[in-house]
């Protein structure tokens, strides 16, 4: 369908042009005409695709809306795959598809395969996408979940898209978080008392005995444990964290460290950068950034007093690091909480002599979760908390994929453990996975009666409302997928997939797939294997399984 988008565009381009050399609009500039969209109305009866064209041009034509479009019309060649065009207040021009092009579609959908869907964006950018970085102190917790599955599954839809992406996950493996991490473990393994700023749980008392002799000799013997243990653990930690992630079906390519950034120099070029620049003075004893300078709200300490760098010159040092390597885009995943962070870093970034619209922050909404309905705690200091392990162990991978992706990542979300469980038609991906379950098995039944799907004359045969339903929402999957990328969010393909499963089983209603028709039964066995097809991909782009049988 994206084929036949551009082709529309480009005839009413086309329109317009003709309509100026006809005289039934004012002579125009070259770029008279401004982008305009081409959409699904929300409607189905105002047709398969809309475009505003004729409200864009309006105040250069110097025209009413509904006269232009009018006008457009009546010099529009439709493409190949358009019925029909009408006009509809207070401008728009509907199209309709034409039947038979729709239902010969199944057989593009069928020479696809596997690659249904996926696209080829005009200029493909390497892309960093960094996501969960919880720092290595304790188990990625249900709190983790959603920025992992969320980053993961950007990843997917940008490589889906045609990009190079590059997944990364960024930890502190130094400061006061990890030396109170290495007191803790101490204190468990000699029987102290854990510091205030400490942390408890199962897993700090698992930690301290395991310790290895010769790391334990070396911490005892300093004048800080805390410091070789806290290295120690956050290490053992972090290969967990790598493990659970794992669980999820989630990879990184690039697991960074706070320290190797202020080994490698980083954090110091990038100061001196900034100090040559005049983008940093000296008040108070530290140093700071001039945020302000861009559209932060006030200036940022970078050193402070005693010369220790703060977090965001480490920040700062990270920015110049990943843009040695040749990206084009950074992407940070971040909690909501985060906000405060935006501006600084990407100030940074612009301060550094980078474009700051090529640092993109996505800052991830709140997850309740919600069982029996009661809300689950989860805090790592305290140890009461569920790991993502545990989370897994009780839903599976595939419920958590999806209800971590069903909603925006600026919409919070109410994680209803009881119905991610269920299996039933109320929990969406059991549904789904049903849906292409039960064309598996459709395709099955028909091999066994030496029955198989035909695209021989589709075109003909698929004219059943129920069947146009369905093949047009399968070709969306393209332009879903197109969208997701240039927006960076993905929620809408568990709503294709839903969509896909629903109309699937309309379809099935109204449509009786094995009759004593041999050609139509072969043209609606085509349908069926188009949608498992577009089903599988779809899931498949998600991370989640496309059973043959439930």
């Amino acid at each position: 369908m994206s084929s036949l988008r551009e082709a529309l565009r480009q005839a009413v381009v086309d329109a317009r042009d003709h309509a100026v050399a006809a005289g039934d609009l004012p002579p125009l500039d070259a770029g008279a005409l401004p982008p305009f969209s081409i959409e699904q109305p929300a409607r189905p009866e105002h047709g398969d695709l809309a475009t505003n064209a004729a409200m864009q041009l309006a105040p250069a034509a110097r025209r009413a809306p509904l006269q232009i479009a009018q006008m457009l019309v009546r010099h529009l060649v439709l493409p190949h795959g358009i019925a029909d065009a009408t006009v509809a207040a207070p401008g728009f021009i509907n199209v309709r598809f034409d039947p038979a092009w729709v239902a010969g579609q199944v057989e593009a959908i069928s020479r696809a395969g596997t690659g249904f869907g996926r696209i080829a964006v005009p200029q493909p950018q390497r892309i960093n996408v960094e996501f969960v970085s919880a720092n290595p102190t304790g188990p990625l917790t249900i709190g983790n979940a959603r920025g992992a599955f969320v980053g993961d599954l950007l990843a997917r839809v940008l490589e889906a898209a045609g990009h190079d992406v590059t997944r990364e996950y960024y930890f502190n493996d130094g400061g006061a978080q990890v030396t109170n991490l290495g007191r803790s473990v101490f204190a468990r393994r000699t029987g102290g008392e854990i510091p205030e700023d400490g942390y408890h749980g199962d897993y700090v008392a698992d930690l301290a005995a395991r310790v290895p002799d010769d790391v334990w000799a070396s911490a005892s013997a300093a004048a800080e444990p805390g410091e070789r243990l806290g290295t120690w653990a956050a290490e053992q930690i972090r290969a967990s964290i790598e493990q659970s992630l794992a669980h999820l079906g989630v990879r990184f390519d690039v697991w960074t460290g706070e320290g190797a950034i202020h080994a490698a120099g980083w954090v110091e070029r990038g100061m001196g950068q900034l100090r040559d620049a005049g983008h940093l003075y000296e008040s108070e004893g530290a140093t700071w950034f001039r945020s302000t300078s861009w559209d932060d709200d006030r200036d940022r300490v970078v050193l402070r007093s005693d010369g220790r760098p703060t977090y965001f010159a480490a920040d700062i040092g990270y920015v110049a690091e990943k843009f040695s390597r040749g990206f084009d885009e950074l992407i940070y995943l971040w909690g909501e909480d985060h906000h405060g962070k935006v501006a600084r870093v990407r100030n940074a970034a612009a301060a550094l002599g980078f474009d700051r619209e090529r640092v993109q922050m996505i800052l991830i909404a709140w997850v309740r979760f919600i069982r029996d309905g009661r809300e689950i705690g989860a805090s790592k200091r305290s140890g009461e908390f569920i790991t993502l392990d545990e989370l897994l162990a009780e839903i599976g991978a595939d419920a958590a994929r999806w209800f971590f992706g069903a909603r925006a990542t600026t919409s919070g979300i109410d994680f209803d453990m009881d119905l991610a469980t269920a299996q039933s038609n109320e929990n969406p991906v059991y549904y789904v996975q049903y849906a292409h379950a039960r064309c598996s098995s459709i395709l099955r039944t028909a091999a066994d009666r030496d029955l198989a799907p035909d695209q021989t004359d589709v075109a003909e045969l698929l004219r059943h409302p129920a069947e146009q339903a369905l093949i047009k929402h399968l070709l969306t999957l393209p332009d879903v997928l197109a969208a997701a990328a240039a927006r960076r969010e993905t929620h809408e393909l568990p709503r294709f997939c839903h969509e896909a499963a629903s109309l699937f089983s309309q379809f099935y209603r109204d449509c009786r797939v094995l009759s004593e028709d041999a050609a139509l039964t072969g043209a609606r066995l085509a349908v069926v294997d188009a949608t498992r097809q577009v089903i599988a991909n779809a899931l498949d782009l998600m991370g989640i399984s496309a059973p043959e049988t439930m």
